[in-house]
């Protein structure tokens, strides 16, 4: 496992162009400036530059600006552990550890789905890793059967992480998700990821066949899939707010997994999910974040550590 230390100090570097977009970082920002409409403007700016939405802003620049007045806030220091405190505050309900349930039937399976690119296949592999480093047995499922290479990129990312592999070039998708299925119950496997195509949510015939694919996993085994996960690219900024209110309508989501926040200036994106999943009946947690190409660097969200690499 990676240390608490080391994983803090990534999360930061892989915040980096996200706290470019807030001005060099809310704590630059901020300094030792004066608390006045002035820098409250600046504060606005700067989250909308980085993508927090504006619903998102404006609600928690009110908030922010009422506890400033009932705490007699007048210097900036003391407005950036507010900010902190609030942005963690704001975060905190998508914060869900991914916990394997104790005395219940296996395979436990995963399921995921995403747009094309968003980084479905390597999230699996770093996801075992991750699994296999807190003691359970992984297989996966190949069952993205139409993008080139995709089933010899999962084979990668198993011999890797020496585990096995389910899948058949050109298959049908259910058919290699009953048999991967088959095959974990077999073996005895704890954990069974299962990778699906990328699609759109506006191709319309593709949706209906993931849905398809969820169904015939409930058929090879009661209660499956167990976690259905949306894999989000953060650099799509507010349309990744499209993208879950298109799969959770189709699939009944149970988690978000953001990856390469390193390389996009939109990180601000989760506050804007957490606002927009504020106002939704049913609250959609974010279980992992990734931060960097390493094995290690797709990680359990927590909001704190992230709202202070955010403002630090």
């Amino acid at each position: 496992m990676v240390a608490a230390t080391s994983w803090a100090a990534r999360l930061k570097a892989g915040l980096a162009r996200t706290r470019e977009a807030l001005g060099g970082g809310l704590g630059a920002l901020l300094g030792a400036r004066r608390v006045d409409p002035a820098l409250y403007e600046a504060l606005e700016t700067a989250l909308l530059a980085a993508d927090c939405g504006v619903e998102a802003t404006r609600a928690l620049l009110e908030e922010l600006q009422r506890r400033a007045r009932s705490r007699r806030i007048e210097d900036g220091a003391a407005l950036k552990a507010a900010l902190t405190e609030l942005l963690a505050e704001r975060l905190a309900p998508l914060e869900r550890r991914l916990v394997l349930p104790a005395g219940e039937a296996r395979p436990f399976v995963i399921m995921l789905a995403g747009v094309n690119g968003s980084g479905k296949t390597t999230s699996i592999g770093k996801l075992a890793q991750w699994l296999q480093s807190g003691g359970a047995s992984v297989m996966l499922a190949a069952g993205d059967t139409f993008r080139a290479a995709a089933r010899e990129q999962l084979a990668a990312w198993g011999a890797r992480n020496g585990v096995a592999v389910i899948g058949q070039q050109g298959g049908d998708p259910g058919a290699v998700m009953f048999d991967a299925v088959s095959a974990a119950r077999a073996r005895g496997a704890d954990v069974l990821i299962a990778d699906t195509a990328g699609r759109l949510p506006t191709q319309l015939h593709l949706m209906e066949e993931i849905r398809k694919v969820k169904r015939v996993i409930g058929k090879a085994l009661a209660g499956a899939p167990h976690e259905t996960l949306l894999v989000l690219d953060a650099g799509t900024g507010q349309n990744a707010l499209a993208q879950v209110r298109a799969f959770d309508e189709a699939l009944g989501l149970t988690g978000l997994i953001l990856t390469k926040l390193d390389g996009t200036a939109k990180g601000g994106v989760l506050l804007a999910i957490a606002h927009a999943r504020g106002q939704a009946a049913r609250a959609l947690p974010v279980l992992f974040v990734g931060v960097g190409e390493g094995v290690d660097d797709l990680r359990p969200f927590a909001a704190r550590e992230f709202a202070e690499a955010l403002v630090d």
